[in-house]
């Protein structure tokens, strides 16, 4: 029988298979419109979610009594998704996914501006390491006037919103209301395109779209579920797993070598983010009261 711990890593895990899965069919499909693919992300996306609404609110579960807080988190996480899908389709594997650790740094930084949290000087030195690696991946790419290496910057932004926003909206939003309007926006977003050049898939491409939702999808809910088993300082860490897998298959799907800067700079953005969650277990801070009314 397995512990709760076991059980926490195992869903870790998982969760970075499915959104590995989903990042490299992402950037395999950079022939299929921009919009379609977000569109077929989050359609097929939103089928694990529903199967998480208990049968008594099948009918009224959207409601909710915090929808400007909802709208902030359905639009940061909007921006985020399209930032990182257009940085896949432009970018390196590798560089992509080494700059969405910086996540945390920003999620340190916001926290101070938004929870009133107070930060000291262990993470904020972990901030300064993580910047460093940041700027060892990126200047090369603004020497060659390369800025798609502003959108993993920008979907990290927009992932310290989000992650911000559900420390609230978890207190009193159960997760398929959260996961719920921000599935919904990303779609309409993406059906928004429709008269853009979509294009009628080939029968691989329409199972890789299957593919591409549920592995999306699932990998949020193992996700959570490896959050409420096990603290962050257990599971976070096997998030890193996903470097593995970006430089591995970065090299053998798509031809894709690292520069030597880039995993310098992912060691940095790696060792810093370690920092700082392993700082705010060992702290617990309570949360206060955001400074914005929902």
């Amino acid at each position: 029988m397995l512990s709760k711990s076991q059980k926490a890593v195992l869903y870790m895990v998982g969760s970075v298979i499915c959104f590995s899965t989903m990042d490299l069919i992402v950037k395999y499909l950079n022939n299929i419109p921009f919009g379609q693919v977000l569109f077929m992300r989050f359609f097929f996306g939103m089928i694990p979610i529903f199967f998480l609404i208990p049968k008594d609110k099948i009918f009224i579960f959207y409601k909710t009594k915090r929808p400007i807080l909802h709208t902030f988190r359905a639009v940061s996480g909007t921006v985020a998704i399209i930032a990182l899908f257009v940085a896949l389709r432009n970018l390196p594997l590798a560089d992509v996914i080494s700059l969405t650790f910086t996540g945390p740094l920003f999620v340190t930084i916001m926290s101070v501006i938004f929870l009133s949290e107070k930060v000291g000087i262990r993470r904020w030195s972990a901030v300064a390491i993580g910047f460093i690696g940041m700027l060892f991946i990126v200047r090369p790419a603004f020497q060659e006037m390369n800025f798609y290496y502003i959108f993993p910057i920008i979907f990290s932004l927009g992932f310290a919103n989000v992650a911000i926003s559900i420390r609230i909206l978890s207190k009193t939003e159960p997760n398929y209301l959260i996961a719920f309007y921000f599935s919904l926006l990303s779609l309409l977003v993406g059906l928004g395109t429709i008269f853009n050049g979509w294009i009628w898939p080939t029968t691989y491409e329409a199972f890789l779209f299957i593919l591409l939702g549920l592995a999306g999808g699932i990998a949020n809910l193992l996700l959570t579920q490896s959050y409420r088993l096990a603290d962050a300082s257990l599971v976070s860490p096997i998030k890193y797993l996903s470097l593995v897998v970006a430089v591995v298959a970065g090299y053998l799907i798509f031809s894709e070598t690292p520069k030597l800067m880039t995993l310098i700079g992912a060691s940095l953005i790696v060792v810093s983010s370690f920092i700082i969650f392993r700082r705010e277990e060992t702290l617990k801070k309570q949360v206060v009261p955001p400074r914005y009314e929902t």
